[in-house]
Parts: C-alpha cells; structure tokens; sequence
C-alpha cells in the first residue's frame, strides 16, 4: 500500500514536472508564434493602410473624371456632334413661318376686300348700275302723240260754258278722290314697308358667328354636333321659312295694292293737273269745306272743343269690333271695302254716327279701316314728332318691364288728352291680341299694322332701319299697357272696357261682387229674378274660351254647359265641370231655342189682345209655366237685337195674325 502510494506519487510528480517542462516550452513557442504575428499584423496592416490610401485616391480620381464628363466633356460631344442641325432646324423653320405669315397676310387682305365689298352691298346703287347699263331697256317710250279723227285737230281740253260747270265739278272730285286715295296709299306704302323690315329681319338674321363651335373641341365631329344642334336644326329652318312665306305672300298682296293705288294715283293726278291747267291757275275753285281726317289742325284739339275726351270716330269703331269683331280673322291686317270705308268716313264727317245701330250691317275689315285711317290722317301723329328719338332709345333697354317703365317715364310727359287716348287705344288693341288664337292678331302683328300709322319714321331717319324699332314698342306698349299708362285715379278719362252693350260699357254682368244688374223692362216686361229660375238650360260652346277674370267660366269647343239665367245680353250665369261662373253669349249655342221660339209665339199672342187673349192648348205647354216671363224677356231680346232671322219672320207672321184679328 505504501508502495503504491509511493509510486503514485513519484508518478504524480514526474507528471507534474513534464507538465511544467511541456508549459513552459508552450510559452516559449506561443511567445515566438504571438511576435511573428504580431509582425504579419503589422504587415498586413500596412498593406491595407496602402490599399485603403490608392482607393480613395481612386475614388476621387474617378468621381472627378465624371463630373468632368457630365460638366465639360458631354456638351462638347453634344456639339462636336451637332453638325449644323439647328441651324438646318432654324432655316427650315424660318422658311415656313414666312410662308405662314405671308399666306395669313393674304388671306386677312381678301378678307378685307370681301368685307369691304360687303359692307359696300347697296340694292339702290345696284339697281341704278344695272338700269344706266341698259338705258334702251329701261328709259321711258316714247309719250303717245294727239291723233287726229276725221279732220278734229282740236287736242285740248275744251272749257267752254256748256263743259265748264262740268269740269269744275270734275275736278273737285278728282281733287277729293286723290286726298283720299292718297292717305290710303300711303298707309298701304308704310305697312308693305313695315312688312318688308320685318322679311329682311328674317333674312339677314345675324346666325353667321360658329365661333362657338370651336371653344370646346378642335374635332371635326365636335363642330359638326355643334353646329347642327344650333342654328341649322332643321325643325328651326323649317318654321323659320314657315313665317317667312306667310309674311311674303302679305308683302306682296300690300305691294300689289300699293302698285294699284299708285297707278290709279298717277292717273287721276294727270287728269287733276290738266283740268287745272285748262281752267287756269287764277281762278277760284269752289269745293266742299268738309272736315277730313288729315284735317289742317290737330284732331286732338277739335274733340277736345267739341267736349269729348275720345273721338267719336275712335270710340265707335272700336265699340263696335268690341261687340262683332273680336274673334274676326285678320282685323286690321285684310283690307275692307274702299267703297264701303269712304261711306263710313262721310257719314262721320256730316256728324252722323253709322255705327251706333245694334245690327251687325257693316263689315269688320271697313270699320277696322277707318280707325286707321283716321290716326293716319292726323297731322301730328299720335305720339309726338319730338318724343321719337326717346322712345327709339328704348330698344337697348332688354328687360321688358324696365322698358315699360322707360316708356312710361316719356309718356307721361305729353298732354293729358293725347294720354287718354292712347290708354283707350292699347287697352283695346291688348283686349283684341288675348283673341289672337282666333283672330291671328297677336301684339307683333297689331304692332306692325299700327307702327307705321301711330308713330311714323320722320323723313330726317332710315325707314327700314328704324320701323323694326317701332314695331317693338308698340309691341311693348299693347303687352305692358296697364303698366305703362296712369289708371283711373291718377288720370281721369275714359277707361276702355272689355265688354260693350249697347251705349253702356261694363267689366262684366255685374256692377258689384253677387249683386245683378237688372233686366231692361222697357216694353211692358218685367224684370227676371232668382224666384223665375226653373231648371236650367243646356248649352254647346262654339268655340274655346279662357276667362278673362275669376268670375267667368273657362270651357273648349263643343263643351256642354248649364245656363240658369240672363244676367246680361252679353253674359249667361251658368255651369261647367261643377264650377258656376258667368258664360258669354257669343261664345255658345242655346239648345231649346226652338222651344224658346214657339213658346215666344204663343206669349205674345198672349198678350197682344188683353181683352180676349189667346188661350194655348194644354199640348203646346212644353215648357214650366215659371220660365213664361223669362222667355218673353228672351223674345223681345232677341227681336231687338236682330240676332236670329228665324224671330224676325216669327214676329212678322205676329203682326200679321194680330192685324188680320183686329
């Protein structure tokens, strides 16, 4: 045991001492490894230092050669490379903009020319050109010479005293026929050139800017949409040419009579001039001293000294289209009967008043006529000569109602009197244009027949230019005349209203709101009352009609409708659709007129002989014995104001049987 921990331990220790002996060799040789690589460090360390250095170096260099290339080097390659392109650029453009401006400046030089040419356009000048180059074909012939007959050499005018009276009466009538003739050729002239403003209006329309088709898009396509939704839609063109042959075909029916009238004119001034020149400029010429419508003083003044505020002339003519010829197609426009106007005009001119009778004898275009010919004849027109320019200046004013207003402003400056006639006038031309569904007068037609002859261009003024002008006034006068004319209560004078019965003028049936004017009981009748009603009576409509005011019934043509009774002899109070209101008499058809007719009969028999009156038969009771008063009303109604020719030979065979009996 103790040899084995002996040997143990010498074991122990001789490990020990090679363990150290083998450390210390480490040492030595870690030591030797730890120099040599701390000299390879140090070697290596440099080399990377020298490496490190080259590449920064390196780098510079290198960042140095590029910014060189891209700051020096590049331009010069762009140039050395150019050869010449921009100048070759440079030329070739230069080129084609003086080609350019060149052509440009041609083309605005033609078109210079073609506006001047354009704005040179005259048909007078035209006209005279054409007809100075051709003098044969347009030169007067030669004037027919005196050809003797049968030895007669005598070729003048014979004044002898078995002629002589005749050729002075002759004359006189010559010499009244022209004034008249001329005053109505000249109001004819004035309308055909109103007609013709307004074709030349429809043919110089002012639709050749398509500067709007080129804002939005520089396509083809998006100017041709443009263009075709504007002004060459083909629904616009078709009514545009729809409007334009109706108003040719009137410019020429105007231009036809003025070319008539100017004939004859010429005539019978050549006929006027000789018989003058054969009786002898000195001697005295005595004629009629009748008051003309062109009279010498103003006609204003003459029926403001005869005490009346609107001429009798104007207040009857337009009482009577009030009463005949509101629904009359083309009033003013269509011409009357010449012969028929002069009677008229002379009949006003002897005092007399040919219009007052309550029959429908005259025709409609001849009293339309002689309305207008008596605002032609005035020596100074209606509206004054000196407000022209104001009212002309009007037209840039686009707002209507400040139009008005404007207008307004100008007319309150002329005399009161010449004021209540206008506001009479154009209440009743704005009372006829609500018919224009019927009568085909809407204010621009009524414009252009009164433009010419209530405010006529003076001869100082382009007519053409100016009459477009006119007629739009006037046609804002007849739309805006409430607003444009002072009422009642700040201008007294008559008021024109709408419904006209016989010398009284009414609004409607009735004076005040539910209160009923009374039934006229001249003739032995008695007045009609609510307690006289019975069962209504049923009516067809003739034509449309839309009320003027709450109170009146609104139906169309061919509408039935119940009547309860007469409030008027122009209105009804009746039904339609379960609404009451009031129905005007012309506009509708009663059914049991005839039941009315034999019915009337039997109570005039009734009362013709208050002896032994005539005792009906029970068959011939077809009506309710409450309707007899009202039907005698309606009889005598009817008799009085010629409206059924079935009444008048009813009431002839009346005075017959009354006449065989007594």
């Amino acid at each position: 045991m103790l040899l084995n921990s002996l040997i143990f331990t010498f074991f122990q220790k001789l490990y020990e001492k090679n363990k150290c002996r083998r450390h210390f060799l480490n040492l030595a040789s870690l030591s030797s490894r730890v120099m040599w690589r701390q000299a390879k460090y140090s070697e290596n360390k440099l080399k990377s230092i020298k490496a490190r250095n080259e590449y920064l170096l390196t780098l510079e260099a290198s960042n140095a050669s590029i910014f060189k290339y891209y700051i020096h080097d590049l331009s010069d390659l762009i140039d050395c490379c150019d050869l010449g392109y921009h100048a070759s650029l440079n030329r070739a453009l230069r080129t084609y903009l003086s080609a350019e401006y060149n052509l440009e400046t041609s083309r605005h030089e033609g078109l210079d020319i073609i506006e001047n040419a354009v704005d040179s356009l005259d048909p007078r000048s035209d006209r005279q050109r054409f007809m100075e180059m051709f003098p044969t074909a347009f030169c007067p012939p030669c004037k027919f010479e005196f050809q003797p007959h049968m030895g007669d050499e005598v070729c003048q005018v014979s004044v002898q005293p078995p002629v002589n009276g005749e050729l002075i009466l002759r004359f006189q009538q010559l010499q009244s026929r022209l004034a008249t003739l001329k005053i109505e050729n000249e109001e004819i002239k004035k309308t055909s050139e109103a007609t013709l403003t307004t074709i030349q209006d429809m043919v110089t329309i002012e639709d050749y800017d398509v500067s709007e088709c080129f804002h939005h898009s520089r396509s083809t396509e998006s100017v041709k949409s443009t263009v075709s939704e504007t002004y060459l839609s083909k629904p616009s063109i078709a009514k545009r040419r729809a409007n334009q042959q109706e108003t040719e075909q009137f410019y020429f029916m105007k231009f036809r009579e003025f070319l008539e009238g100017s004939n004859l004119i010429a005539k019978l001034q050549a006929k006027h001039d000789l018989l003058k020149r054969t009786l002898g400029e000195g001697k005295v010429i005595y004629h009629r001293n009748l008051i003309q419508f062109r009279g010498r003083r103003n006609s204003h003044a003459r029926h403001q000294d005869s005490g009346q505020a609107i001429p009798r002339v104007v207040e009857s003519c337009i009482r009577y289209i009030n009463l005949y010829g509101l629904q009359h197609q083309g009033i003013f426009r269509v011409s009357g009967s010449q012969l028929e106007v002069n009677d008229i005009k002379n009949s006003f001119e002897r005092g007399n008043d040919p219009l007052t009778d309550e029959e429908n004898n005259h025709d409609i275009n001849s009293v339309a006529g002689v309305l207008k010919l008596y605002f032609r004849g005035l020596e100074n027109p209606l509206f004054p000569k000196e407000r022209f320019n104001e009212l002309l200046s009007c037209i840039r004013v686009d707002n209507l109602y400040e139009r008005a207003l404007y207008i307004r402003k100008i007319l309150l400056t002329v005399p009161r009197s010449v004021l209540v006639v206008m506001r009479y006038l154009f209440a009743f031309l704005n009372h006829l244009s609500q018919y224009s569904d019927e009568n085909m007068m809407d204010p621009y037609n009524l414009a252009i027949c009164f433009g010419p002859t209530l405010m006529p261009t003076p001869d100082c003024q382009d007519q053409v230019s100016c009459q477009a002008h006119v007629n739009e006034i006037v046609k804002t006068i007849i739309i805006h005349h409430e607003t444009i004319f002072p009422d009642a209560k700040e201008l007294d004078g008559p008021i024109y209203e709408k419904c006209m019965a016989g010398g009284d003028y009414c609004e409607s049936p009735y004076s005040e709101h539910g209160a009923l004017e009374e039934v006229d009981n001249e003739g032995g009748t008695e007045a009609h009352t609510s307690e006289d009603e019975g069962e209504p009576i049923e009516a067809i409509a003739k034509f449309d009609y839309v009320g003027r005011s709450s109170r009146e019934l609104c139906f169309k043509k061919g509408a039935s409708l119940l009547l309860y009774q007469r409030a008027s002899e122009d209105w009804w109070e009746g039904r339609h659709n379960g609404i009451d209101g009031l129905v005007p008499h012309q506009y509708i058809v009663v059914q049991d007129i005839l039941s009315f007719l034999k019915f009337g009969i039997i109570l005039l028999l009734c009362k013709s002989d208050p002896v032994t009156p005539w005792q009906p038969h029970k068959s011939d009771l077809i009506i309710p014995q409450q309707k007899y008063n009202y039907m005698f009303i309606l009889l005598q109604k009817y008799f009085r104001m010629s409206v059924c020719l079935v009444l008048n030979s009813s009431w002839k065979l009346l005075r017959a049987l009354s006449s065989r009996s007594l």
